[in-house]
């Protein structure tokens, strides 16, 4: 085998090996109160079933985006399938809908 073939083969097997895919997950962040008051942000992964929390926005999503990562590792060691959102085919909303002022309201 010349050099040239044995650095085609190493690129090559590089190549598959290291190659990566860009998995998009719905992650929802929710602004919560420790016990003492405190502001602490709970996020959650539904397709997934993972949740994890911060002190601020970017702490959760750091903290999140390892814990999916984790997730699909995991899966994968264990030849499982990863689910993965349709991000393309979702539509995420709110709608604001108007109540009678007497009726007992929780904000969760």
């Amino acid at each position: 085998m010349s050099v040239f073939e044995l650095c085609f083969f190493v690129k090559l097997v590089y190549t598959m090996f290291m190659q990566k895919r860009v998995l998009n997950y719905r992650i929802i962040i929710e602004k919560e109160k420790y016990e003492d008051d405190a502001d602490v942000y709970v996020a959650y992964c539904p397709t997934l079933g993972i949740s994890d929390y911060g002190d601020t926005v970017e702490a959760v999503l750091d903290s999140i985006k390892y814990g999916i990562e984790l997730a699909v590792e995991s899966l994968a060691k264990e030849d499982k399938e990863v689910p993965v959102d349709k991000m393309d085919e979702q539509i995420i909303t709110s709608a604001k809908i108007n109540i009678p002022t007497n009726i007992k309201i929780n904000f969760t």
